[in-house]
């Protein structure tokens, strides 16, 4: 009999074998020459502790606050796509587990179960992903969707104006089914002779001319926070503090779109220098231990997020 895995290296193998290779890939793989999807684990080992002794650590608080809502460790559920992939009750088991842990669960733009769904699922604390359609009017009934249904902030993910080149997803020609949020308002009937679905589909609606000057437009149209997802620089941890985001994610995408991006980890420092205390930081990327979650705090980050396509070799 097996051995019952004991961390998430092998919890990843177990996923391996227990999944088509084309929906591991899609899960596990990065852009290009998956530089940067592997920098994002490395970078972490090269940081190391200065510990100290003979300090009382016989009471260990883990719990937190994220825009006032307490969680019981400073460990996230990441916005993921597609989770019935992996497993028939999709994000509606991803909400119950996150409720069950006392954490705040973001929704995939992407998500395989509907909002409403994910929703009446469990009193899991709830953040909305977004990205932004070149029809406003898809984007705006998304939001409205999350109001509606409980969710507490948006995450606007700011890194994708294009998809990134996911060459495993293109060798494979993966094939994602249909949207649950996006069925009634937009055909994802996307023809690709030459590669992923899921990459025509998205080059075909997303608004590449997004910028900042758009964040104004997102905030005349919901009442929840905004968190912008995808700072990786200095410059722009300043411009999101000046146009009102109510948190900043550092994040390179888990390494899905640009390639040779630093790791988020070594990003984070110098995010945290140029905000000064203004707005929650948060990150995600090469998460993989306990001793990782302790890194990111000490470098500033007030959380992480972790999720499967975060566990990359």
């Amino acid at each position: 009999m097996a051995a019952e895995p004991v961390n998430l290296n092998e919890f990843q193998e177990l996923a391996r074998l227990a999944l088509p290779k084309m929906y591991y890939d899609f899960y596990a793989g990065g852009a290009e020459d998956e530089h940067t999807l592997k920098e994002n684990v490395e970078a972490f080992h090269r940081i190391t502790f200065r510990s100290r002794i003979l300090v009382d650590v016989s009471r260990i608080d883990l719990s937190t606050t994220i825009l006032d809502y307490k969680i019981s460790a400073p460990i996230i559920i990441a916005p993921t796509a597609l989770h019935k992939l992996a497993n028939p009750e999709g994000e509606v088991a991803t909400a119950r587990a996150a409720a069950s842990c006392n954490t705040i669960m973001v929704l995939s733009f992407t998500s395989s179960s509907s909002i409403e769904e994910v929703a009446a699922s469990s009193n899991a604390v709830r953040f909305y992903q977004l990205y932004v359609f070149k029809k406003r009017d898809i984007t705006a009934t998304l939001v409205q969707r999350a109001e509606r249904n409980g969710f507490k902030a948006l995450v606007l993910t700011a890194d994708t104006p294009r998809l990134g080149r996911r060459e495993a997803d293109i060798k494979n020609k993966m094939i994602t089914p249909p949207l649950k949020n996006l069925e009634g308002l937009l055909s994802t009937k996307v023809s690709s002779d030459t590669g992923s679905n899921f990459e025509a589909d998205a080059n075909e609606t997303m608004d590449a001319s997004l910028s900042w000057k758009d964040l104004e437009w997102l905030r005349s149209i919901t009442n929840l926070p905004i968190l912008i997802k995808g700072i990786l620089t200095r410059e722009d941890a300043i411009k999101a503090v000046e146009v009102g985001v109510a948190g900043i994610i550092v994040s390179n995408h888990g390494a899905r779109q640009l390639d040779y991006s630093p790791a988020t980890i070594s990003a984070l420092e110098e995010v945290v220098h140029a905000v000064k205390g203004r707005v929650p930081i948060l990150m995600d990327g090469g998460v993989r231990r306990g001793t990782d979650v302790f890194k990111a705090l000490a470098l500033g980050a007030q959380a992480v997020l972790v999720s499967f396509s975060q566990l990359h070799p």
